[in-house]
């Protein structure tokens, strides 16, 4: 079956609309009409235009339910006008569009949430703490939105030329590398960063207080390594709350 011409014009504003993708966020469809309201520019070059009937039909299936992480949703988007441009029957790009959602979150979720971001946050942390002031603010927004947009740019990009075999894409040894070092190198420098925020907070205080807050943190640590495996965040939260709270009773006497 014959391509249609690549849609090169629609990329920018495809991509401007992927940052909105989570906008029209309901319980229903999840992100499936930010999904299709970025995949949007992309399915006008199907016959007839926005007035024919396969635009309408395309941009209908392209808002039903969708969910990942959305910085690598636009590897969905991408994949999905392809299909949708080079004429796949509507259960393929169902079917696509559904296996997608899994592995862009769960992958998502490793780089973003438990890796990049973490990392980016104890780095700011750091040079707070050395005196960057509000340049550890610019740091941070520069360095977690180099990976941000980069996710969003290359995923469009890999999904429209992938199309219906964009499940190579997420094989990329780079993405791959990736997954594999952010989460050890986010436990690196938020381990490093506790200490010296530590230090950081009790600078000028006496050495009775650095010892006690030394000994709280060392008692903390042992509770959770034990509690952990049958408490959740919440719980762990609400015994540093309280014990916070004990201590600050006690200090002065």
């Amino acid at each position: 079956m014959a391509v249609a011409a690549s849609p090169v014009p629609a990329f920018g504003a495809v991509l401007f609309r992927l940052f909105a993708i989570q906008a029209g966020w309901n319980y229903e469809r999840m992100m499936g009409v930010g999904f299709g309201y970025a995949a949007e520019p992309m399915l006008r070059g199907l016959p007839g235009g926005r007035a024919g009937d396969r635009y309408r039909e395309a941009l209908a299936r392209e808002s039903r339910f969708f969910n990942a992480h959305p910085y690598l949703a636009g590897l969905a988007v991408g994949a999905a006008a392809r299909a949708e441009v080079d004429g796949e029957s509507p259960e393929k790009i169902e079917r696509l569009r559904a296996a997608l959602c899994g592995p862009l979150g769960s992958l998502g979720d490793r780089l973003i949430w438990a890796g990049w971001l973490p990392a980016c946050a104890a780095i700011a942390l750091m040079l707070v703490a050395f005196g960057a002031r509000a340049w550890a603010v610019v740091v941070f927004l520069v360095l977690y939105n180099l990976v941000h947009v980069w996710l969003r740019i290359w995923g469009l990009r890999a999904g429209w030329r992938e199309g219906l075999h964009v499940a190579g894409a997420l094989a990329a040894q780079g993405l791959r590398r990736g997954s594999e070092t952010v989460g050890p190198l986010a436990g690196l420098l938020v381990g490093a960063a506790l200490p010296i925020a530590f230090a950081w907070q009790l600078r000028g205080e006496p050495w009775e207080a650095v010892g006690a807050g030394a000994g709280g943190a060392i008692v903390l640590a042992g509770v959770v390594r034990l509690a952990a495996p049958r408490a959740n965040g919440m719980a762990l939260a609400a015994l540093l709350l309280g014990a916070t709270s004990v201590c600050g009773l006690l200090w002065p006497w």
